[in-house]
């Protein structure tokens, strides 16, 4: 998308359209929000900071108005993760939903950043064109960025972040089933997030990772697949071969459905948009019925950050608000476009979390997108994300 000449990446609403199996219940989650404003419920063990976010989040809910922004919606894709939760959880829920929307526009910060992304693998199997990971430079093994999560740091980051972060991802620039440990990881995670999405391309998902998935604490689970047909799938995820995550998605779908029917899960194929050749009613057609949701998310020219044009975005950049990254080795990065971590702001192993969230480090990076600055700092001047 464009604002102006400059051209912007909204990562945070990058959806080009997404197609849910089943209707949302739109009334009835509107039923369960209105509950809320009954006393009894609202508190529900929220702190008074967080209760006046649930009282901002229903007024821009349930007294909707379209001049009001930033303003908190309920998309599609919102309304099928409340379907998922219990309604103890719904209060808490609004509460962070806000904190991921909202404060980002408001350049509200907080004790922690509403969301989290560990990267249980740098590693991945696949060379998608549209992706870093075809940048030979960043996986060559001797550059060093390549490795797999130890599970004892693993959970001491969820150790640190259960209460305090509730939307979480196992992703970033490698591909997670790769990682030795994920099933611990996996099972480690259990009843402790609201919403915890991996990302998989699917290619590995045997059956034992079918269960780990299943029973640990994975709310959405997402299958990177961009076309419905070959050759254009394998020309897309180099090295990838549409039959088998084919295969692996529908052995998902019958291990979900006849042995965890009542699996709290959302499964959506979402590929990435590059050309007219993709069309979504076939992605339709091949995985309408095996995912809950199918959708095309706009393309990030991201695969060779470094080397990309200046650009003239001077808007700045959401992510320094919404969400943090911690890769396999511990280090702590404000975004995974700097895929080789030239933005480091810290080290897991060397400070806790919530202390380089508020760190002189990120606020100076903060503070120089606040000021029309981001084309001082590499790789940001050639970034679109805002």
């Amino acid at each position: 998308m464009t604002n102006g000449d400059n051209p912007t990446y909204r990562k945070h609403n990058s959806f080009v359209d997404l197609r849910p199996r089943h209707g949302a219940l739109w009334e009835t989650v509107i039923a369960r929000i209105e509950a809320l404003q009954n006393e009894p419920l609202r508190g529900n063990g929220l702190s008074d900071a967080f209760r006046g976010i649930l009282d901002h989040a229903l007024q821009d809910i349930l007294a909707y108005d379209e001049k009001n922004t930033p303003c908190l919606r309920l998309t599609p894709s919102v309304v099928e993760e409340i379907n998922t939760l219990a309604d103890h959880e719904l209060a808490r829920y609004l509460v962070h939903r806000y904190r991921y929307e909202i404060h980002p526009q408001l350049a509200i910060l907080d004790e922690y950043p509403p969301y989290l992304q560990i990267e249980p693998s740098s590693i991945c199997n696949y060379r998608c064109v549209f992706c870093f990971e075809s940048d030979k430079t960043f996986t060559r093994r001797s550059a060093g960025f390549m490795g797999h999560m130890p599970l004892d740091l693993f959970q001491r980051i969820i150790d640190e972040i259960h209460g305090k972060i509730e939307f979480i991802s196992l992703a970033s620039r490698g591909e997670p089933l790769l990682c030795p440990d994920i099933e611990k990881m996996l099972a480690y995670t259990r009843g402790k997030f609201l919403n915890l999405k991996m990302n998989t391309n699917a290619s590995l998902l045997d059956e034992r990772k079918c269960h780990a998935i299943l029973q640990g604490g994975v709310k959405t689970l997402v299958f990177s697949a961009d076309a419905a047909a070959e050759p254009l799938y394998s020309q897309l995820r180099v090295g990838g071969k549409l039959d088998n995550v084919l295969a692996n998605v529908e052995r998902f779908q019958k291990i979900r459905v006849t042995q965890y029917p009542e699996a709290n899960i959302i499964t959506r194929v979402s590929g990435v948009k590059m050309s007219d050749q993709q069309n979504l009613d076939e992605m339709q057609n091949l995985w309408g019925s095996l995912v809950d949701q199918v959708a095309f998310v706009n393309y990030n020219p991201w695969e060779d950050t470094y080397h990309s044009p200046v650009n003239s975005v001077l808007q700045p950049c959401s992510d320094l608000w919404r969400r943090m990254f911690v890769w396999w080795d511990g280090k702590v990065n404000p975004c995974d476009v700097d895929y080789k971590s030239t933005l480091q702001v810290g080290t897991f192993t060397m400070s806790n979390l919530g202390k380089i969230w508020r760190s002189a480090e990120y606020e100076a990076l903060r503070e120089m997108h606040l000021t029309n600055n981001r084309q001082r700092k590499e790789p940001c001047r050639r970034c679109s994300v805002v």
